[in-house]
């Protein structure tokens, strides 16, 4: 028997036209690693995220949209307050659905990790130029070493830090705000059974600022009193453990009539793990003169030879407050370290 193959009488050689390719189950569309560059793209400010859901006010036409997150950007998304140049849908139609595409270069970031030994950052909002510290005067009562936390995201971030103490008619935060009265930065005081917002608007003209504060603080009543619209939801304080339930769970960026606020979710930690050493010494604008003094390669810790803190507290320098103020930082530096 012979395996050699024998066409049969007026059979033709076969070649590749007698072979068909099998076709692309995800298309023919070749593969390219050459991405369009959307230049033509939309721009809008990133005002809330829900779920998967974003939304954006466009610059060209004040209206909002929806839109959802580019595969190329899911490792690395947007914030509230970031602005996006958006691909696809852009309309004001019902159902409209556009893409974000592209974020574009940030002026300022504020981050939080999840506690000081934590290196990975949680991005809270993008491009604002205010941080307003909310504090309860009492009901919750006031923590200071969290406002020291706050500050010093604030100055890593560069942003103009302002505290503002709410609930003043339950109590007198004057001995409180002692710890800070050594800082060139504004304080505002209000009142929960009548809102004098005159001194806050002017604060807040022309700027994004973001509210930051301890959950059950009054920041959604702040917000509210200062854009009706809002709708934030108001929350009340436990009155067995002393802790507000947190009402806002969202980030979210309203507009006034001249600037924007951003409202985050009410924070009981603020973890410092990514920050700048040199910008939480920064932050303690009350101690950074007596820190200069300080000798070369001081770590500016209790067990620091000849650091200069220690000899401004001993002398009464640094005011009544300024042990507690070194405590504070030194706490700082040592859960960063």
């Amino acid at each position: 028997m012979s395996w050699l193959y024998e066409p049969e009488p007026g059979a033709h050689d076969l070649d590749e036209s007698d072979f068909k390719a099998r076709p692309n189950p995800k298309g023919n569309k070749p593969r390219t690693k050459i991405r369009p560059d959307h230049s033509g793209a939309a721009l809008g400010m990133l005002i809330g995220i829900d779920k998967n859901r974003y939304q954006v006010l466009l610059q060209e036409g004040n209206y909002q949209v929806n839109a959802t997150l580019a595969k190329e950007l899911r490792n690395n998304g947007p914030a509230v307050g970031d602005i996006v140049s958006l691909a696809g849908d852009t309309s004001s139609d019902d159902g409209a659905l556009s893409r974000i595409v592209r974020i574009e270069p940030r002026t300022t970031l504020l981050r939080r990790s999840a506690d000081d030994s934590d290196q990975v950052e949680r991005v809270i909002v993008a491009n604002a130029t205010q941080l307003m510290i909310v504090i309860a005067a009492a009901n919750p009562e006031p923590r200071t070493r969290l406002v020291d936390r706050y500050l010093a995201a604030a100055y890593d971030a560069g942003l103009k830090p302002i505290i503002c103490v709410t609930k003043t008619d339950l109590a007198d935060p004057t001995e409180f705000l002692e710890n800070f009265q050594g800082l060139s930065i504004p304080i505002i005081r209000t009142r929960s059974d009548s809102f004098q917002l005159s001194e806050v608007v002017d604060l807040l003209a022309g700027q994004t600022t973001v509210l930051v504060g301890h959950s059950g603080v009054g920041k959604s009543t702040l917000v509210n009193a200062l854009s009706p619209e809002a709708n934030r939801a108001v929350g009340v304080v436990n009155a067995v453990t002393g802790r507000g339930r947190q009402t806002s769970t969202s980030v979210r960026a309203l507009a006034l009539e001249d600037g924007w606020i951003i409202d985050t979710p009410g924070i009981r930690s603020f973890g410092l793990g990514h920050i700048d050493p040199k910008n939480l010494l920064r932050s303690f604008e009350d101690l950074w003169e007596t820190i200069a003094s300080c000798p070369r390669g001081c770590t500016h810790l209790i067990d620091s030879p000849d650091c200069a803190l220690d000899e401004a507290v001993a002398k009464g320098v640094l005011g009544p407050q300024g042990a507690s103020r070194v405590d504070s930082l030194r706490r700082l530096m040592t859960s960063l370290s």
